[in-house]
C-alpha cells in the first residue's frame, strides 16, 4: 500500500469511527474521543490532548483540529454567550476559526496551510460545553491568514459518498446550516440537562444518555450562542415524545397532568408509572433563574387542555 492510499483509508476509517459514535451520542465527551480507534491492529489518535490541530503519525497530512471550552472556574458554562458559537451563527458561507499566537510558522500551521492546498476533508471539533464535543466532518480549510493567527473554514455533508467540497455557495450555505443546527441543538440540550444534573424532570431517571431536551414553546426568542434555559425541560425519550405530542403536560406550577386515553390503559408498569406521574410535581433544578419560565408553561399548558377536550 502506498503512502497515499494509506492516508486516504486512515482519514476514510477516523470519518466511519465517528459516525458510529455520533449514532449514540449527541455530542462526544473528551474521554470518548481521546481513545481513537485501530486502524491495521495499531491505535490511530483523533486528537492531542494539548494541542488543537492534529496529524497521527500514521498520516502525512492533518487529520483534525478543535476549538477549547474556556475556563469558567466556579461560574456556569452557559450563563454567558460564548463568542466562537456567536461567529458561527453569524457565518453565512465559511466561519473563522483562530489557533494559537505562535503557531503559523510552527509545524502545526504548515499543516492548516497544506490542508489548504490539497483540499483535503478533515474532522472538526467543536465544542459544545466543557469537555464535550461536536465533531463536524467534512471540513475544509478555504483560506489562510497567518497575520491574523486565523484560517476560514467550509464544511461538506457526511452523508454523502463523495466527502468532497462543494462549489456551489448555495450547497456551501446549506452546509454550514446543518451545523448551525446540530450546534444549538447540542448546546440547548447540554444546558438543559446540566441544570437538572443530568435528571428526567418527570421521571428522576438519572441517565443523562437517555435524555432529551425539550422545548416548552417555539425556539423562535431564543438568542444565538446562548440558550434559554427557562424554555427547556430535560425529558427520557418517550416522556419527551408523550410531551411532545400533549399527551402529557406541566401546568405553571409545576404540577404534572397525562391525558385520559393514557391514563385509562391499563398496561401493567406503564399504567403505573403514569399514575405516580399524574398529579406530580416537576422535579427543578437548584438554581431559581434555570427553573421553567411560568409564563411559556401555561401557553403550553392551553394547548394541552385543548388536545384533551
Amino acid at each position: 500500500m502506498n503512502n497515499l492510499d494509506s492516508n486516504f483509508l486512515v482519514r476514510a476509517a477516523a470519518f466511519e469511527h465517528l459516525r458510529h459514535l455520533q449514532e449514540t451520542r449527541v455530542q462526544l465527551t473528551a474521554a470518548e474521543i481521546q481513545p481513537g480507534f485501530i486502524f491495521e491492529h495499531r491505535r490511530v489518535a483523533l486528537t492531542h490532548t494539548q494541542r488543537t490541530i492534529f496529524k497521527p503519525p500514521q498520516m502525512r497530512e492533518l487529520l483534525s483540529i478543535r476549538t477549547v471550552f474556556p475556563d469558567v472556574d466556579a461560574k456556569v458554562w452557559y450563563d454567558a454567550p460564548r463568542a466562537a458559537h456567536a461567529r458561527i451563527y453569524a457565518a453565512d458561507e465559511t466561519i473563522d476559526w483562530t489557533f494559537k499566537r505562535g503557531e503559523p510558522g510552527a509545524v502545526d500551521g504548515s499543516l492548516l496551510r497544506e490542508a489548504m492546498g490539497s483540499g483535503i476533508p478533515i474532522i472538526y471539533f467543536l465544542a459544545v460545553s466543557p469537555r464535550r464535543y461536536q465533531a463536524i466532518f467534512p471540513a475544509f480549510v478555504v483560506d489562510w491568514d497567518a497575520a491574523a493567527l486565523k484560517v476560514k473554514m467550509a464544511f461538506g455533508f457526511s452523508d454523502r459518498a463523495a466527502l468532497t467540497l462543494s462549489e456551489s455557495p448555495v450547497e456551501r450555505r446549506l452546509a454550514l446550516q446543518a451545523v448551525k443546527q446540530r450546534l444549538y441543538d447540542a448546546t440547548f440540550r447540554e444546558a438543559v440537562i446540566t441544570a437538572y444534573k443530568g435528571r428526567c424532570a418527570l421521571s428522576g431517571l438519572l441517565e443523562p444518555l437517555l435524555l432529551d431536551a425539550a422545548h416548552i414553546t417555539a425556539n423562535k426568542d431564543e438568542r444565538p450562542g446562548r440558550p434559554i434555559v427557562t424554555n427547556g425541560i430535560p425529558l427520557s425519550k418517550i416522556l419527551r415524545s408523550a410531551f411532545d405530542a400533549n399527551l402529557i403536560g406541566i401546568d405553571a406550577s409545576f404540577g404534572i397532568h397525562v391525558a385520559k386515553r393514557l391514563m385509562n390503559r391499563k398496561e401493567g408498569q406503564l399504567a403505573e408509572a403514569l399514575e405516580r406521574l399524574h398529579y406530580g410535581r416537576l422535579h427543578l433544578p437548584d438554581r431559581a433563574v434555570d427553573r421553567p419560565d411560568r409564563d411559556r408553561l401555561a401557553a403550553r399548558f392551553e394547548e394541552f387542555t385543548a388536545a384533551a377536550r
